[in-house]
């Protein structure tokens, strides 16, 4: 029964990595919940509270990242406040369209309230080019953590 469970902590993991790459999954979340389910399973032999603890840190830092690399995407292009606040409701509204709708939502988000904040088709245009590489960036740097937090448990589970 054991391998049964650590099959399945092991597949919400890899869902987890997915997720962070897929919108609309807790990527970071679904890694840290099945790496502790894994400890758990071992009886925290290999992973312990320590590691858990930076874990965590890591999963949070995911999180931060996700909040803030929209508006800094937008702000590098002197995006107003309509636009961040047009890329949230935009990416909102995406999700009831699934991968396209996730993808294109914030860019027309943020298209929408800058061109109704300055009426300019340009700097609207710009400001929802600056959103949306802001979210490819935090997704890029997102992968990165999640990896990192892979990686840390793979090598407590080889190196202990």
């Amino acid at each position: 029964m054991t391998i049964a469970w650590a099959v399945v902590a092991i597949v919400v993991l890899l869902v987890g990595v997915v997720g962070t790459v897929l919108p609309g999954l807790p990527g970071a979340a679904l890694v840290l919940a099945g790496l502790v389910w894994l400890a758990w399973l071992d009886d925290f032999a290999h992973i312990g509270a320590g590691t858990i603890a930076l874990l965590t840190a890591l999963t949070v830092s995911c999180y931060a990242v996700d909040l803030t690399a929209t508006a800094l995407g937008a702000g590098k292009v002197g995006a107003s406040r309509w636009a961040i606040v047009g890329a949230f409701a935009g990416t909102l509204v995406g999700l009831f369209f699934g991968l396209p709708g996730l993808l294109l939502g914030p860019f027309v988000g943020a298209v929408a309230g800058e061109y109704l904040s300055r009426g300019s088709l340009h700097e609207a245009t710009l400001a929802g080019f600056g959103t949306w590489m802001g979210i490819v960036a935090g997704a890029a740097v997102k992968l990165a953590l999640v990896c990192t937090m892979v990686g840390i448990g793979v090598a407590r589970f080889l190196v202990s």
